[in-house]
């Protein structure tokens, strides 16, 4: 299959999801095969939601709205040059997906496709809708994907690689099971903000996107903050006030009330705003509806940290602290370069 027809698949896919989440798209560009998609994706996003009720409409249209993004043919293009596609032989890669955010697992299938592999998907039990969905629709406008693209709820088998994404716990396993094979094997991340002081309101409220979309469950989510010292959190509250609509979510509202519960009963000093902690604590990950926070004296300590955990680390957002950060309210708009753990997939997918 060549690598034109590929991309123009994507790029058509692309297509459907911009149909989807922007009003003004004009859908006479539209063929009556991607009308009859377009008006299925609203019963896939409810039954996403009812399969896993962190998917909530609103994440889901936010992530469609992010792959509708990536998938433009220029993007594409630009993204593609890097590389040299033309491989000795297809192999077939298998992916464990995870399922803590909506579609966490495209760009790894985006990536096995572009280089011409083909595609063996065990997704989580948690997000099994959407992904084979949008598959089913690239195999129709593209019957060679047909042969391509194969998904399983079984053990896997008769595969050549693989990529496997789950927490530290699971890679253990996988480092042993996949042992014999060309593997990305992924454990847990976190990513962390620092703040000098400085802030504007607008930076906050962006740095809000990254602490509470997906409800803070991605690896791109910020699970740790970093203040100086004296640092005064009303502007922070004031800024992150317009996610105060979640405390209505009963998922939400519960791990929010088991987690204050549990902080107050410990008697951790905490700092509460009726749908949202912070703690004072040095670990990195933090559960549902609360952020920890950490003090720092000078810059040095706050790269030291960073230089020490590094491998734990998924982003780090900031405002011309450090290099290589990520913007205020970026955090879950990652650029097809962005590799998870900045691990070039396709890379690795062009050399087994």
């Amino acid at each position: 299959m060549e690598l034109e027809h590929r991309v123009e698949a994507f790029v058509k896919l692309g297509d459907l999801l911009r149909s989807y989440v922007d009003e003004n798209f004009d859908d006479r560009r539209l063929s009556s095969e991607d009308l009859e998609y377009k008006n299925q994706l609203s019963d896939k996003i409810n039954l996403a939601k009812v399969k896993n009720p962190w998917f909530t409409h609103d994440n889901v249209n936010y992530a469609l709205n992010e792959c509708s993004k990536l998938l433009n043919y220029s993007i594409i293009k630009e993204f593609n040059e890097k590389y040299n596609f033309k491989i000795k032989k297809s192999k077939k890669v298998a992916l464990i997906t995870a399922g803590n955010i909506p579609l966490v697992g495209f760009h790894d299938f985006f990536c096995v496709l572009m280089s011409g592999h083909s595609v063996l998907i065990k997704p989580s039990s948690n997000d099994t809708v959407l992904l084979p969905f949008l598959a089913a629709y690239l195999m129709d406008i593209e019957p060679l994907f047909a042969n391509l693209i194969e998904f399983t709820a079984e053990k896997l088998t008769d595969f050549d690689a693989v990529i496997a994404t789950g927490s530290t716990n699971t890679s253990r396993y996988f480092d042993y099971y996949f042992k014999g094979y060309p593997s990305i094997i992924r454990k847990n991340r976190n990513s962390v903000a620092i703040l000098t002081g400085d802030e504007s309101h607008e930076d906050l409220e962006l740095l809000s996107e990254d602490i509470f979309r997906y409800y803070g469950l991605g690896c791109r989510n910020v699970s740790k903050l970093f203040v100086p010292k004296g640092y005064i959190f009303d502007s922070f509250f004031k800024a992150i006030y317009k996610w105060h609509h979640l405390i209505n979510e009963h998922k939400y509202a519960n791990n929010y009330d088991y987690n204050k519960a549990v902080y107050l009963m410990s008697e951790y000093p905490i700092l509460d705003n009726g749908f949202f902690v912070l703690k004072e604590d040095a670990s990195m990950a933090s559960p549902i509806a609360t952020l920890n926070y950490e003090y720092y004296k000078d810059k040095d300590q706050v790269i030291s940290w960073l230089n020490e955990y590094q491998d734990n680390i998924q982003c780090v957002v900031s405002k011309g602290f450090i290099e290589n950060e990520v913007a205020f309210g970026e955090t879950q708009k990652p650029k097809l370069s962005d590799f998870a753990d900045g691990f070039d997939t396709v890379d690795f997918l062009l050399k087994i």
